[in-house]
C-alpha cells in the first residue's frame, strides 16, 4: 500500500501535472504534424504510430548492468544489455539511447515507473544524445545484439540529490514504417546521492540459513548412531556455487543479520561425521563430509562477532499450528521444545549466543492465533510485514518497523516493497538489475520522505533465497555501501527502537488472513499423525535402558514434520510423517512375544514358561507380562486367573518368564499373554494359545490300586497250590512233576516309536 506521502505533498501538485500534460501536447505537437506531412501514399501507415504501446514493444530492451549502481560525480555510467527484434520486419538504422530524468518523487512515483513498459512522448525524456549512442545498421528480426552505453555521471544533467528515472530506448525503421520512431524501451533507476545526507535511514538486513529437512529419524545401532539422511541434495547446497555456499561467502561482507535454522546446523554437523543415504531399500554410505566440514568452518568464521537469531528447531509452520494443529493434544509442546533446543544446538556447533526471541511466519503474515502461538513458544518478537500489518490511517512517510502490540510483545514489521523485490527468477541479468537499482531507488526515496524523522526500516527477503537471489541481494547491500542515505542496524537493536505512536499496532483478525497462504497450510490430519507417533514414542521410551537413543532422533524427526518448508509439498510431507511412524514400528515390534503352542498339563500344578524377545541392541526394562485365563479352574500362582510377572531383557537377548499354575478339573483353557509399560499400557500384540488339563483322579487311583491287590493275592495262591503240589508227587516218589504252563502271552503290544502330537507337555 502506497503511504500518503505519494500524495500528500511528495507528488506534484495538481496545476504541476497540468502543466506536464500541457507540455506533453505541445512536445507532441510536431511529431503529429511530421506524421500528417506523410505523402499520400503512405496515409494509410501514418495513422500506425498512434498505437504507442505496440509499435514500442517491437524490440525488447534487457540492461544486464548498471555501473556503478549510486554513481558518484566523477564516475562514468556504463550501461549495458541486449536488444532483440521481436518484430516482424528486419529494423534498419537502429539506434541506441540513453534517456535519464525527470526526478521521481516519492515511493508512489517510484512504482509507477515501474508499471510502464511503453514509450510515452512528453512522459519519457529525452535522449542524452550526441556521441553518447550506439548504432546498428541492422536488427535482423528473431536475432539479438548486445550493447554497452558509456557517459560520463556529469552529462547526465542530474541536480539536486533524489531517484531519477532512466530509460535505454532503441529507435530504428523498419519497411512498413520507413520513418523513425522508438521501437523499445527499458526504464530503471538512477539513486543520486553526492553526499552522505545528513538524515539516514536505519536499514535491517535477513540473511536467512534455512533448508528442507534431510535427515531421517532411523539412525544405526553402532555406538555414534551414525545418522541416515532421505538424500544427498544438501551437499549440492553446501558445495561451492550452492545456495548455502553463496549465502555464507556473500554474507560474510555484509551488514546482515543471520537468521538461522538450528536444524540445518545440525544436519550439515551430522553430514561432517560418517552417515547414510537412503537408496531404495537399503542405504549407502555418504560422501560429502569434507563439503559439510568446510562450510560450517566459514559459518563459524563468518558468524563469530555477528548477530544471530536462531528460530526454533526446524522452523516450524506457526501458522499452520495456529490454524489447524493448536487444538489436537500436544503440538504446541512440540513448538515448546523446539524452541527450547535452539540455543542449545547453534551454542554447540557455532560457539555463539544467539537470540532466540524471534518468531517468523510465512511471509510475515500474521494474525491474533499466530501472534498467541509464537509468544506461548517463548518469543516476544514477531516478524510480520507491511502487507499484513497495515496501516488504519494513511502516513506521509513509511513508519519505524517496531511495534508494540500488547502483553510485552513486539511486532517487527518489515517493508513488503522492499522484502519482496528479490521474489522471483534472479538468473536472468535484466531481472537481477532491475530488482537491484529498484531496491536503491525505494531506500533513497523512503529517507527523503521526512528528512528530520529518521526510522528504523527492516527488510525480509525470501525464506529460502536461492543462489541467484542471493547474489541480487549482496548486490543491493553493496550498492549502500558509503552510507550516503541508509546506516545498517541489526534486528535485536530494530526491536528495541523507540515505536512510532502514529503507527498502527492492531493486529490484523483471522479472516485476513491470506487465502493462498492458508490453502498451503498442513492439514489438521499432519498434527494428529505426529500426535499418534508421540505417544508411540512416549510408551517406547519407558521400558528402554538408554532411552537418549532412540528420543532424541525421532523428537528431532517430529519436529521436522512440522517445518514450514513443507508448504506447498503435501504429499512429500505425508510421505516423511509416514516413513517416521513406520521406523518406530519396527523398532517397537523388535520387543515381542514369541508364539507358543498348546501346553498340555499332567497334574494338578504345574509350571508354564512364556518367552519375550528383545532385538534391540539396547535392554528394555519397566515390562511387566500378564497370563490371564479365561477358565477359572486354571489358576496362577495359587490365587487367580491373572498373572504378572516384570520382564528385564539385555539387547540381543531372550527371556522366559515361568507361571506356576494350579488346576481343579481337566479340560481347555484359553490363556493369553500380554505386555504392559509399567503406566498400565499395553505393548505390542497380545499373544494366546491353549493349555489342556488331564489329571489322575482319586477313583481312578483306588481302582487300579484294586486290581493291584487282587492281582498280587492271585499270585500268593497261585504259588501256594503250586508249592503244595509238589510237595504231594515228592511224598509219592514222583523226581519230575507234570509239566506246566508257561506265562501267558501279554495282550499289548509294544510303545509306538510315531513322534507325539503337537504341543507341549509339562510334568511335575
Amino acid at each position: 500500500m502506497a503511504e500518503a506521502a505519494d500524495f500528500q505533498g511528495t507528488r506534484p501538485s495538481p496545476a504541476r501535472r497540468w502543466l506536464r500534460r500541457t507540455a506533453s501536447v505541445v512536445l507532441g505537437a510536431p511529431l503529429l504534424a511530421g506524421l500528417l506531412a506523410v505523402p499520400a501514399a503512405g496515409a494509410a501507415q501514418a495513422v500506425e504510430p498512434a498505437k504507442a504501446p505496440t509499435g514500442s514493444r517491437t524490440v525488447d530492451v534487457s540492461l544486464n548492468t548498471l555501473s556503478p549502481s549510486v554513481p558518484a560525480e566523477d564516475d562514468t555510467l556504463t550501461v549495458s544489455g541486449t536488444l532483440t527484434n521481436k518484430g516482424k520486419e528486419t529494423i534498419s538504422s537502429a539506434e541506441v539511447d540513453l534517456r535519464v530524468g525527470p526526478r521521481l518523487s516519492g515511493r508512489g512515483e517510484v512504482d509507477d515507473a515501474a508499471k510502464r513498459s511503453a514509450y510515452l512522448p512528453g512522459v519519457d525524456p529525452a535522449t542524452v544524445g550526441d556521441k553518447y549512442t550506439v548504432k546498428f545498421p541492422k536488427l535482423a528480426r528473431g536475432i539479438s545484439q548486445d550493447f554497452t552505453l558509456t557517459v560520463p555521471v556529469d552529462k547526465l544533467g542530474l541536480d539536486d540529490p533524489g531517484v531519477y528515472q532512466l530509460g535505454v530506448s532503441v529507435s530504428g525503421r523498419t519497411t512498413t514504417t520507413p520513418y523513425e520512431q522508438v521501437l523499445g524501451i527499458e526504464r530503471s533507476y538512477l539513486p543520486w546521492q553526492p553526499e552522505t545526507s545528513d538524515s539516514r535511514t536505519k536499514l535491517t538486513f535477513l540473511w536467512p540459513l534455512i533448508a528442507s529437512p534431510h535427515v531421517t529419524a532411523e539412525t544405526r545401532s553402532d555406538e555414534q548412531q551414525t545418522p541416515v539422511f532421505t538424500d544427498d541434495d544438501l551437499a549440492e547446497e553446501l558445495a561451492p556455487g550452492g545456495r548455502l555456499e553463496q549465502l555464507v561467502s556473500l554474507g560474510s561482507q555484509l551488514p546482515v543479520t543471520w537468521v538461522v535454522d538450528p536444524d540445518l546446523l545440525a544436519s550439515v554437523a551430522a553430514m561432517a561425521g560418517k552417515y547414510e543415504v537412503e537408496s531404495g531399500d537399503t542405504t549407502v554410505p555418504g560422501k560429502n563430509q569434507a563439503v559439510a566440514k568446510q562450510w560450517l568452518t566459514a559459518l563459524e568464521k563468518v558468524v563469530e562477532d555477528g548477530k544471530v537469531v536462531a528460530l526454533p528447531f526446524a522452523d516450524p509452520d506457526l501458522a499452520s499450528i495456529a490454524h489447524r494443529g493448536k487444538n489436537v493434544s500436544g503440538t504446541l509442546s512440540h513448538l515448546q521444545n523446539a524452541s527450547a533446543v535452539a540455543a542449545t544446538t547453534v551454542e554447540t556447533i557455532l560457539h555463539v549466543k544467539p537470540s532466540t526471541d524471534f518468531a517468523w511466519p510465512v511471509n510475515g503474515a500474521v494474525d491474533s492465533s499466530i501472534v498467541d502461538v509464537a509468544t506461548s513458544a517463548g518469543a516476544h518478537n514477531v516478524i510480520a510485514r507491511s502487507d499484513s500489518f497495515r496501516e488504519t490511517t494513511e502516513l506521509p512517510y513509511t513508519p519505524t518497523a517496531a511495534r508494540p502490540i500488547g502483553g510485552g510483545t513486539t511486532a517487527v514489521v518489515a517493508d513488503a516493497r522492499l522484502s519482496t523485490l528479490f521474489d522471483g527468477d534472479m538468473s536472468r541479468a535484466g531481472a537481477s538489475t532491475r530488482a537491484v537499482q529498484r531496491f536503491l531507488a525505494q531506500t533513497l526515496a523512503l529517507t527523503e520522505q521526512t528528512p528530520d524523522n529518521e526510522r528504523s526500516i527492516v527488510v525480509a527477503p525470501p525464506r529460502m533465497p536461492t543462489a541467484a537471489q542471493a547474489q541480487t541481494m549482496a548486490r543491493a547491500l553493496e550498492g549502500l555501501a558509503g552510507n550516503r542515505w541508509t546506516q545498517p542496524l541489526d534486528l535485536v537493536a530494530a526491536a528495541e527502537v523507540k515505536p512510532d505512536p502514529r503507527a498502527t499496532t492492531k493486529v490484523p483478525r483471522a479472516s485476513a488472513y491470506p487465502k493462498k497462504l492458508r490453502a498451503q497450510e498442513l492439514p489438521t490430519q499432519a498434527f494428529q499423525d505426529i500426535r499418534t507417533t508421540q505417544g508411540s514414542l512416549d510408551s517406547f521410551e519407558t521400558i528402554l535402558t538408554q532411552p537418549e537413543r532412540v528420543v532424541t532422533p525421532f523428537g528431532n524427526a517430529v519436529n521436522r514434520s512440522m517445518s514450514t518448508s513443507w508448504r506447498g509439498r503435501s504429499l512429500e510431507a505425508q510421505q516423511y510423517r509416514d516413513a517416521v511412524r513406520d521406523y518406530l514400528q519396527s523398532l517397537t515390534s523388535e520387543v515381542q512375544l514369541i508364539e507358543k503352542s498348546d501346553v498340555t498339563l499332567s497334574g494338578r500344578s504345574a509350571t508354564i514358561p512364556v518367552t519375550v524377545q528383545n532385538k534391540l541392541v539396547q535392554g528394555v526394562d519397566r515390562l511387566v507380562l500378564q497370563l490371564s485365563s479365561d477358565n477359572i479352574r486354571l489358576k496362577f500362582n495359587d490365587d487367580g486367573s491373572m498373572a504378572e510377572l516384570p520382564v528385564r531383557i539385555a539387547g540381543g537377548h531372550s527371556q522366559s518368564v515361568k507361571f506356576d499354575t494350579a488346576t481343579s478339573a481337566n479340560g481347555r483353557a484359553q490363556v493369553t499373554a500380554r505386555l504392559y509399560t509399567e503406566d498400565g499400557t499395553q505393548y505390542g500384540e497380545e499373544m494366546t494359545f491353549t493349555v489342556k488339563v488331564s489329571e489322575v483322579t482319586p477313583t481312578v487311583l483306588l481302582v487300579i490300586a484294586g486290581g493291584l491287590l487282587l492281582l498280587v493275592l492271585a499270585g500268593i495262591r497261585m504259588y501256594s497250590h503250586r508249592k503244595r503240589a509238589v510237595a504231594g508227587d515228592t511224598a509219592n516218589g514222583n523226581g519230575d512233576g507234570p509239566e506246566q504252563p508257561s506265562d501267558p502271552t501279554p495282550d499289548t503290544g509294544p510303545e509306538s516309536g510315531a513322534p507325539s502330537g503337537t504341543g507341549e507337555k509339562v510334568d511335575r
